[in-house]
């Protein structure tokens, strides 16, 4: 064995291949003892959400291109029976994070969402995108319009294409939660909330009376009712 074949393997096994190809080994992530109340996989979207463009190497970031195929992985993963995905997340790359968001909401199987700590931006989407979503009493969620930095080209152009982004992503949390429009509209266009900025921040409770959330807890009330999920729907031959 040469050197370049001892460099990619650690203690006799093959390289991560997550961290080579994106691509995520399973099995490395399914527990070894079956639980017979069902198996979760747990997603950890931390961090800045990392799209097209590669975020500076002392920012934590969760990259899309490795939870779409743990995403898909889980979904045809008959040993899998659900998904459970901790948000601690600052936001990041609109179209990578909606692009994550739309996998989950049509994963296929039982799916419930933790916002920790922070699910700020398009952790939004991501956070409401489960079919049952919890919020930490202590969390809070930024909701604001999609930003643009840089130089503009052709700027009516432009603003029509980011108007059309922000419509999807204001119809995808509609669509999945019990908010209304013209309300999430409101909190997001809000100009006394932020101090620099447009928009709200929401902590807990309050996003559960606004209708994003379904309900304050932690981890064991999220797992809990992952397994009864889990026990509600019946398993794919």
């Amino acid at each position: 064995m040469d050197n370049g074949e001892k460099d990619k393997q650690t203690n006799g096994e093959p390289a991560d291949s997550l961290k080579e190809y994106g691509q995520a080994d399973m099995q490395k992530y399914i527990p070894k003892t079956k639980n017979p109340r069902g198996t979760i996989y747990y997603l950890p979207i931390i961090g800045h959400i990392e799209g097209h463009l590669n975020m500076p190497q002392n920012t934590k970031t969760t990259k899309y291109e490795h939870v779409i195929p743990q995403l898909i992985n889980v979904a045809e993963n008959p040993e899998i029976d659900g998904l459970l995905i901790i948000l601690n997340t600052v936001g990041g790359d609109v179209e990578a994070g909606l692009a994550m968001a739309e996998l989950i909401a049509h994963i296929g199987k039982p799916a419930v969402s933790l916002v920790l700590g922070g699910g700020h931006s398009i952790g939004v989407p991501l956070a409401v995108s489960a079919d049952y979503s919890y919020i930490a009493a202590s969390a809070t969620m930024t909701i604001h319009p999609i930003r643009l930095n840089g130089t503009v080209i052709g700027a009516p152009q432009t603003y029509d294409y980011f108007n059309k982004m922000q419509e999807r992503i204001l119809e995808f949390i509609v669509s999945n939660t019990g908010i209304s429009k013209e309300r999430l509209r409101k909190i997001m266009l809000d100009t006394e909330n932020l101090a620099l900025d447009i928009g709200t921040v929401i902590i807990g409770e309050e996003a559960v009376r606004e209708g994003l959330i379904d309900e304050v807890g932690g981890l064991y009330e999220a797992m809990e009712k992952l397994y009864c999920l889990i026990n509600e729907k019946p398993k794919r031959e």
